[in-house]
């Protein structure tokens, strides 16, 4: 089943699922209320090819933590993405066997693409 990682309390996620189409059969999940398992995150990276490539360094904990001026290993990215939810760059949807993270307008399209040929 496809599936989008978001967060409710997030705008920008709001407004993304505001504009899917009503007929697709998605899953949701809130990172918040139902933080990733190391399971689901492995599936993640192995469609994403990395961790840092989910890992989000726009999140006020990433610059709080000074981790902005540290050199952060693939290890690190995964401990951190477990640790806190806010760490994922969202929404995260992997439709078919295919991952599209993050909120550029880019992704965006490639996910209603994506819609488009399920």
């Amino acid at each position: 089943m496809d599936k989008i990682y978001y967060l409710a309390s997030c705008d920008t996620c709001r407004k993304i699922i505001k504009s899917l189409p009503k007929n697709h059969n998605l899953s949701f999940h809130d990172i918040r209320e139902n933080p990733i398992t190391a399971a689901e995150l492995e599936k993640m990276h192995g469609l994403a090819g990395s961790y840092e490539a989910l890992f989000s360094k726009k999140a006020q904990l990433y610059k709080s933590m000074g981790l902005k001026n540290q050199s952060l290993t693939e290890d690190d990215y995964k401990k951190y993405l477990l640790e806190h939810y806010t760490f994922l760059s969202r929404p995260v949807f992997i439709i078919g066997d295919k991952i599209y993270i993050g909120n550029t307008q880019q992704n965006m399209l490639q996910v209603m693409k994506a819609f488009e040929n399920v």
